[in-house]
C-alpha cells in the first residue's frame, strides 16, 4: 500500500482490466466508453428493495446540473448496470427500461462530452461477472436497510478491489467492519431508523416538496423528458415514490447524493484511490469460502478434518500435464 511502484503497477493492471470491460460493452451493446472514467457498477437482481432506481436518481441529478452548468466540473462516471427481472414484476421491468431511456437520451448528448455514459448490458450471467467484478471502480450495495438477508456480490466486489458505497444492511456491515470505515462509503438510514419512521408515519411527499432538486429529478422523469415525449411511460414509478415509496429511497436520497460526492473527490486523488482499493482487498480475508467452510465444520457441523491417502493419484490418471 506505501509502495509507489507497486500502486502505479496496480493502477496500470486496472486500467487494462477495464480496457477489456469497455471492449465487451462495445462490441455487446455498441456504447464507447472511456476507461480512465470511474466505473460505478450495479449488477444484481432488479428489485425495488435492492433500488436500482435511487442509483438512476442519482444519473438523472448529475444530468440535470450538468445541464443547467454546463461547465460544472464533475468526475467522469461510467454507470454499469446488469441483472435481471422476474417475469411477473412490473416494476422491476420498469426499472429497466427507465436505466435503458435514461441511457439513450445521456449517452447521446453532445452537451455531456462524454463526463457521463450510462449501460445496460443484458443477459448477465456468471461469464459477465467475470468481466464486471475485476473492473469495477465502486460498487452499489444501496438496498434499504434491513432488508437484504445477506448479499454475496458485494463481497466480490471488494475482493477484486472496488470500493463499496452502500447503506448499513447486509453483509456490507461486516464488510464495513472487515475493510474499516473510512475505506466505506456509508449513507442512509439504519434498519432502526427505517422501521422508526414507518411507526410514524412516513409521508415521502415531505421529501419531495421540500428537496426542489428531487423534486426537479422525478419532475424530469415523470415529464417524459426519457420516453420520448410519453409522460405515462414512468408515471406509475414516479407517483409510487411520491405517494408511496415502501423501500425510502426519498428518505434517503440527499444522503445518498452527498455520499456520491465524497466518492467524486476521492476519485480525483488517484494516489488516494489506490490505497484505498488495496486496503479492501487486503481486508477481505475473512470472506474467503476456505474460512467459511472451515467455520461450519468446527461450529455448526462439528467435524474434523479426515486426511486422505492417494497414493495412486497422478498427473496422469487426472488428465494434467506439465509444461
Amino acid at each position: 500500500m506505501d509502495d509507489g511502484v507497486f500502486r502505479d503497477y496496480w493502477r496500470r493492471i486496472k486500467y487494462d482490466i477495464k480496457a477489456d470491460l469497455a471492449n465487451y460493452i462495445d462490441k455487446k451493446v455498441g456504447i464507447k466508453v472511456d476507461p480512465s472514467t470511474l466505473f460505478d457498477v450495479q449488477v444484481k437482481r432488479i428489485h425495488e428493495y435492492k433500488r436500482q432506481h435511487l442509483n438512476v436518481l442519482h444519473i438523472v441529478t448529475l444530468y440535470h446540473r450538468l445541464k443547467n452548468n454546463p461547465n460544472l466540473d464533475i468526475t467522469p462516471r461510467t454507470f454499469i448496470f446488469g441483472g435481471k427481472a422476474a417475469p411477473g414484476y412490473f416494476m422491476a421491468k420498469l426499472i429497466i427500461k427507465l436505466i435503458n431511456s435514461v441511457a439513450e437520451v445521456i449517452d447521446n448528448d453532445p452537451t455531456i462530452g462524454g463526463r457521463l455514459k450510462v449501460v445496460f448490458l443484458p443477459d448477465y450471467n456468471v461469464t459477465f461477472g467475470q468481466r464486471v467484478y475485476p473492473a469495477a471502480d465502486l460498487s452499489e450495495q444501496i438496498s434499504t436497510a434491513g432488508k437484504e438477508a445477506s448479499g454475496t456480490g458485494n463481497m466480490k466486489f471488494s475482493m477484486n478491489g472496488a470500493l463499496t458505497i452502500g447503506t448499513l444492511d447486509g453483509a456490507n456491515i461486516e464488510i464495513r467492519e472487515e475493510v474499516g470505515a473510512e475505506n466505506f462509503f456509508l449513507f442512509g438510514l439504519t434498519t432502526e431508523e427505517v422501521y422508526a419512521k414507518k411507526a410514524a408515519g412516513y409521508n415521502p411527499q415531505e421529501y419531495y416538496y421540500h428537496n426542489e432538486e428531487l423534486r426537479a429529478v422525478l419532475d424530469l422523469i415523470g415529464s417524459g423528458f426519457f420516453s420520448r415525449g410519453d409522460s405515462s411511460l414512468f408515471r406509475p414509478l414516479v407517483d409510487n415514490l411520491i405517494y408511496n415509496d415502501p423501500y425510502m429511497l426519498l428518505a434517503d436520497y440527499q444522503s445518498y447524493i452527498d455520499c456520491q460526492e465524497g466518492v467524486g473527490h476521492a476519485y480525483k486523488d488517484q494516489e488516494h484511490w489506490s490505497r484505498l482499493a488495496i486496503l479492501n482487498v487486503a481486508r477481505m480475508g475473512k470472506f474467503s469460502s476456505d474460512r467459511s467452510i472451515r467455520e461450519y465444520c468446527e461450529k455448526i457441523w462439528r467435524v474434523q478434518p479426515v486426511k486422505i491417502e492417494l497414493p495412486d493419484y497422478t498427473q496422469a490418471n487426472a488428465g494434467l500435464s506439465v509444461n
